[in-house]
């Protein structure tokens, strides 16, 4: 799908988000979670039009109506989640000081504005995630999480056993040793060789200076996977909505759900 045409998920497709009753309630700013606890234990509260009095129920702030008194508990805010292939040349911001091309030009028209999850540089291009989920966003980006990413790098050269064993064992940067969690030859000419790089943080440049300090400079760089999302056969420019099953692995693979 091309980034001028993905729509939003209608409500019956979205994954489901249950949540105890309790954390809804509060989180919906009618009282605090022990205050409503209390309203659960004292039967005011009601989930599709019956009564909930054990606090370890759950349900959906979306899908299903929730009252306490008789007031209906307003549904959590609408999320949105999209990957996107940024073409190289393109920066990872909302707006440009320098007036240079933005991902927000590439955006779809959605009915909530959503932000890119981490960046990608200038010169890079592949896999860029954008949501309004900011729970979700802050453990992607958390190094807690270990989120694993993968690129496709093309480096000048041939790299050594040597210098591929360096890149796993650790590289001393100006900001500290930094390492990949996994490296392997994709191919070679001779001239230039292509790696798949794995790593679980994301220090800005963090593979072209570690490529470097092992004595081969990057020429092309490309993210084609973050966690259980991958880029696929997306055209650089094109973006889509990530399916309901994609969403629940990826919260699935911060610990949310």
């Amino acid at each position: 799908m091309s980034a001028s045409k993905p729509a939003p998920l209608p409500p019956k497709n979205r994954p489901s988000r249950q949540q105890r009753l309790q954390k809804i309630i509060a989180q919906a700013g009618l009282a605090s979670r022990r205050q409503a606890e209390q309203w659960i234990l004292e039967g005011r509260v009601r989930v599709n039009g019956q009564v909930v009095t054990e606090l370890g129920t759950k349900a959906d702030p979306v899908r299903d109506r929730i009252t306490v008194g008789g007031r209906r508990v307003m549904a959590a805010p609408e999320f949105f989640y999209l990957i996107m292939h940024k073409p190289t040349g393109v920066v990872t911001t909302m707006s440009d000081p320098e007036g240079r091309p933005t991902v927000r030009d590439l955006l779809p028209k959605l009915r909530a504005r959503v932000y890119p999850v981490g960046r990608l540089d200038y010169h890079s291009s592949g896999l860029l995630l954008f949501t309004n989920d900011g729970e979700l966003a802050l453990r992607l980006t958390h190094p807690r999480y270990g989120v694993r990413k993968v690129y496709h790098v093309k480096v000048e050269g041939v790299p050594s056993e040597s210098a591929l064993q360096k890149l796993t064992r650790g590289v001393r940067l100006e900001d500290g040793v930094a390492r990949a969690d996994a490296v392997r030859v994709l191919r070679s000419n001779g001239a230039k060789t292509w790696l798949e790089v794995e790593l679980r943080e994301g220090r800005k440049r963090e593979i072209r200076r570690m490529c470097t300090a092992v004595g081969h400079d990057v020429e092309k760089l490309k993210r084609v996977a973050i966690g259980p999302i991958h880029l696929g056969r997306l055209e650089p420019g094109e973006s889509r909505l990530l399916t309901v099953d994609e969403v629940q692995k990826l919260r699935q693979a911060v610990g949310l759900d």
